[in-house]
C-alpha cells in the first residue's frame, strides 16, 4: 500500500543513486518537481551495479551480467568494472546506450518507497530532492494548485506500487533458491594480453559474486524442477541468470574501448580530461 502525500515520516539509510530523498508531501513540495535536462542519465553515471527484479532477468540478460551481490543477494545487473564507471552512460552527453535494457530500479528515479517498519506491505513514496532532476520551476510539477497530486505524480506512485510487488516477488525467488543451496561464489576474471594476442601476466579478478550454478541445479529433484518451471517461472529466470554471465566478455571489451578512446583524446591535447574506464 502506498502514501502520498506523506506526513512527517523519516528516512533513513542509504540506496544506490539516491542523495537526499524525502516523503512526498504538498507542504514541502509545492511548487515543485521535475525538469528534464539534456543530461538525463547523469545521476547513473557512476554506478556500475544496478539492482534487478526477477521479472527484468529476460530482457536484461542480454546486455548485462546478472549477479547476486550482499548477504540478501541482491540481483544486479553489472554495468561496469569498477566503482564510479558505468560503461552504458556515455560520459559525453550524459546518455544512455541506445536499445541496451534500462532497469526499472532506473526508471523509477528519482522516486522510491521508505517503508514503514511496523507494517511491512506499508509504504510511502519519497522523491530524491538532491536529484538534478529536481526544480523549483517544473516541467512535471508533483501538485496541482489544489494541493492534490498532479497526474505525472500519481503515474510515479503506481509505478513504485508496482516496483515494490516485483521486490517482494524477487525476494521470495532468492529465498527459495537459497532453501534449495542453488548459490555458489563466482569471480569474473580478465587476462590481458601484449599486441600478438599471448597472455601478458596473470589473470586479474574483476568481480567476486553469488551465482546460481549449474553442477548444483543438475542434482534438483525433477519434481522441484516442475515446480520451478510451471509454478512460478523461476525456471526461466535462472537460466536468464546463467546465460547472462556470458556477458562479461563484452563489459571488458567496452571497457578496453573506453580506455583506449580515452587514451586517444589525452593523445591528442582534449581540453576536458576524459573518463577513466
Amino acid at each position: 500500500m502506498a502514501d502520498a502525500p506523506a506526513g512527517n515520516i523519516s528516512v533513513s539509510g542509504s540506496l544506490p543513486l539516491y542523495n537526499k530523498p524525502e516523503p512526498i508531501n504538498p507542504g514541502a513540495h509545492r511548487g515543485k518537481g521535475l525538469k528534464w535536462t539534456d543530461r538525463p542519465f547523469d545521476f547513473l553515471s557512476q554506478a556500475h551495479f544496478v539492482p534487478l527484479t526477477m521479472g527484468e532477468f529476460a530482457p536484461a540478460s542480454a546486455h548485462y551480467p546478472i549477479i547476486f551481490l550482499g548477504e540478501q543477494k541482491t540481483p544486479v545487473a553489472a554495468m561496469g568494472l569498477q566503482q564510479g564507471h558505468n560503461l552504458f552512460v556515455n560520459p559525453a552527453d550524459g546518455n544512455f546506450q541506445q536499445y541496451a535494457y534500462l532497469p526499472a530500479y532506473v526508471r523509477r528515479y528519482p522516486f522510491v518507497a521508505a517503508s514503514h517498519t511496523e507494517e511491512e506491505d506499508k509504504f510511502t513514496v519519497c522523491v530524491d530532492t538532491g536529484s538534478h532532476l529536481f526544480s523549483d520551476k517544473p516541467d512535471e510539477p508533483l501538485f496541482n494548485d489544489a494541493d492534490q497530486p498532479s497526474p505525472f505524480l500519481e503515474r510515479a506512485i503506481d509505478f513504485v506500487r508496482r516496483f515494490e510487488a516485483d521486490v517482494a516477488t524477487t525476494r521470495k525467488f532468492v529465498q527459495r533458491m537459497e532453501e534449495l543451496d542453488l548459490f555458489d561464489q563466482q569471480q569474473a576474471t580478465f587476462q590481458p594480453r601484449g599486441a600478438d594476442g599471448q597472455p601478458a601476466g596473470e589473470p586479474q579478478v574483476i568481480a567476486t559474486y553469488q551465482a546460481i550454478v549449474g553442477e548444483k541445479l543438475q542434482k534438483v529433484d525433477p519434481k522441484v524442477l516442475a515446480e520451478l518451471r510451471d509454478e512460478n517461472a523461476y525456471l526461466g529466470a535462472i537460466y536468464a541468470h546463467m546465460l547472462s554471465l556470458g556477458r562479461w566478455e563484452v563489459l571488458i571489451a567496452k571497457a578496453q574501448e573506453r580506455a583506449g578512446n580515452a587514451s586517444a583524446q589525452q593523445a591528442a591535447g582534449s581540453v576536458t580530461p576524459p573518463p577513466e574506464a
